[in-house]
């Protein structure tokens, strides 16, 4: 049987592609940028065929790369972010804001269009929003539909199928028009440990209609992550990605579930329930496992099946993470001197802040004393969780008039030490529920240094590992290719025998009260924030 298999992993900016053996080793990876399109009144869009395309040029360049005759890969799995596609009865795409371009037919999980959807629905206080933290996000699918048709009722009465972005690229790969049960569960409201989406609910907040279709638009066969689809990959498909027809198709998963399916059941690492994985990217999220259902007011959850078949979930993070970093540094006066200076040496700009910092605290020095006097609240986009607040907004203590790039490295220290703040909330805020963790599994672009590693490691007070492999939402993705293949008999194997971790990083006793103290700040400045943002 052939031991090889493929990961497709599209973010928020980019498709990539990668090849792993039986083992979790990456052979080869690839990626294609993607297009955002943003308009006033907080709309972000997206092209699901743009998407397509680079998924396969991503697809063929891994292959490329990684040596491996395409008819050797036995699977593939895919994810995305959790955004809104929208297709006509002949699968062609639908317009879905005021550019009447139907090649935009995505709205991005960051569009924020449906708020007011989202506070009406929060007001009707239906039961389903006890499993989504109390409060439903206008990241989520159900404000964003109800949107569509009270905005673009046409649009809404045209559209034969409504897909999140995962289950779209699976449809697209096999014909199946099976879903996902994480993404229908963490982003839907389907009741997954009732096997049933709930009538009421869509009756309650005005899509009765899909109700009264059974459904049929967005889902009637729900299945766990790592399901066969279909009969395989269809014929068109296999020519685009640039593999054999009938190659397995699991169903997929969400983006920062995918990382967690590639880090938290690593050999040697614990129990799933051992770990809380921390995808650092764009956004972040935070996947805690569980075995019963524990409800967290402001986490997302309790999800069952989401990411683990048969385990609960809840899910949390901050709705701006690496985003919020790059928009905190363009504030300062230095952002452009500093920019300049890491094109100079190669390097990215928080690459080179990170070099700049081991460099002005030493060897044996603490990179976070850089910031003292310096706070930052990140919550540039509202705070995901454990406030579920998307009117409430960042702040940034103790600027002076400085100008110099070292003033910059400390703002961006502070920002780091915010994000681990609000980490660190997140995860108290679960253990006095009842879903403490003892490791925090790091993933994603944003949280590749040592020094970002250790510096969130120290604010929150957690030890915290880092995953052997350089792409773990790749290889999470690869693991539904395994487990669809038939290569392990479950999630949980295939996790154990292809994710291991390389390093872990604890944290520091001699720096405890130092962030102790900030952390309180922390506390008080965004309670400040929030009110502000309520009295306007």
């Amino acid at each position: 049987m052939s031991q090889y298999f493929m990961g497709i992993d599209v973010g928020t900016g980019s498709a990539r592609a990668g090849v792993f053996d039986v083992s979790g080793t990456l052979l080869g990876t690839e990626k294609q940028d993607i297009t955002l399109f943003r308009e006033a009144g907080a709309i972000v869009e997206q092209s699901s065929n743009e998407i397509w395309r680079a998924v396969c040029t991503a697809s063929r360049g891994a292959i490329a790369a990684s040596g491996v005759d395409p008819s050797e890969i036995a699977g593939v799995g895919f994810d995305a972010t959790c955004s809104l596609v929208v297709l006509d009865e002949d699968g062609a795409p639908l317009p879905v804001g005021p550019s009447e371009d139907p090649e935009r037919n995505i709205i991005v999980w960051m569009d924020h269009r449906a708020l007011p959807q989202a506070e009406r629905i929060n007001a009707m206080g239906h039961r389903v929003l006890d499993y989504v933290g109390g409060r439903i996000s206008p990241e989520m699918e159900t404000p964003k539909l109800l949107w569509l048709k009270e905005n673009r009722p046409e649009i809404f009465d045209k559209a034969w199928q409504f897909f999140d972005l995962t289950d779209y690229l699976t449809w697209r790969a096999s014909g199946s028009l099976a879903r996902s049960v994480c993404t229908v569960t963490c982003k839907w409201t389907y009741m997954a440990h009732e096997a049933a989406w709930d009538a009421s609910y869509f009756r309650q907040i005005g899509l009765e209609g899909l109700a009264d279709e059974g459904f049929a638009r967005i889902g009637t066969e729900v299945v766990d992550a790592g399901t066969a689809l279909g009969d395989g990959l269809l014929a068109e498909a296999a020519a685009d990605l640039g593999f054999a027809p009938g190659t397995k198709v699991a169903a997929g998963l969400i983006d920062a579930h995918a990382g967690g399916i590639g880090t938290v059941g690593a050999k040697g690492g614990g129990l799933p329930q051992d770990n809380l994985a921390y995808v650092f990217g764009t956004s972040s999220c935070t996947m805690t496992t569980t075995s019963e259902p524990v409800f967290v007011p402001g986490v997302w959850g309790p999800y069952f099946s989401a990411m683990v078949p048969g385990a609960w979930l809840n899910e949390g993070g901050q709705s701006a993470a690496g985003a919020a970093i790059e928009q905190l540094l363009r504030f300062h006066p230095a952002a452009g001197e500093a920019g300049d200076k890491a094109r100079a040496a190669g390097k990215s700009l928080p690459a080179w802040l990170v070099d700049r910092a081991v460099e002005l605290c030493g060897p044996d020095g603490d990179p976070a004393r850089l910031a003292e006097g310096m706070h930052v609240v990140p919550e540039f986009l509202g705070n995901r969780a454990p406030h579920a607040d998307p009117h409430t907004r960042a702040v940034i203590a103790g600027l002076g008039m400085e100008a110099d790039t070292d003033n910059l490295v400390a703002l961006y220290i502070a920002g780091l030490c915010g994000l681990g703040y609000g980490l660190r909330q997140i995860i108290e805020t679960q253990a006095e529920k009842g879903a403490p963790i003892k490791t925090v599994v790091i993933s994603g672009g944003a949280g590749r240094s040592d020094l970002v590693r250790q510096i969130l490691a120290d604010a929150t007070g957690v030890s915290l590992a880092s995953p052997a492999t350089e792409e773990p939402v790749l290889l999470g993705s690869a693991i539904l290719g395994a487990v669809a293949a038939g290569v392990f008999a479950d999630m949980p194997s295939a996790m154990a025998e292809m994710s291991s971790n390389q390093a872990v990083y604890d944290p520091s006793a001699a720096a405890a009260e130092y962030h102790d103290g900030r952390f309180d700040l922390y506390g008080k400045f965004q309670a400040l924030a929030r009110e502000a943002a309520i009295r306007g």
